[in-house]
């Protein structure tokens, strides 16, 4: 029996992968453009961002928004 695909662009990325695809395309000020929290102004690194997302769903939400929005974009291009 064939495996399904999920259409959900999320589906088998950690937000480690997606922190760190995000900072590759966009840079830590390019994120603090878009979601302005202090992890991504002041001092930025993954490790203390991920702390900060995995303690606080509004923002991790929008991380996941923001990493789909690039992804949509990539792939109309």
């Amino acid at each position: 029996m064939p495996q399904s695909l999920s259409n959900d662009p999320l589906h088998g990325k950690t937000l480690q992968v997606i922190l760190e695809e995000l900072v590759q395309q966009m840079g830590w000020e390019g994120m603090s453009d878009h979601i302005r929290i202090n992890c991504f102004i002041d001092n930025p690194s993954i490790n203390s961002s991920l702390k900060f997302l995995r303690k606080t769903p509004w923002a991790r939400k929008k991380v996941e928004d923001l990493y789909v929005k690039m992804i949509d974009r990539d792939a109309a291009n």
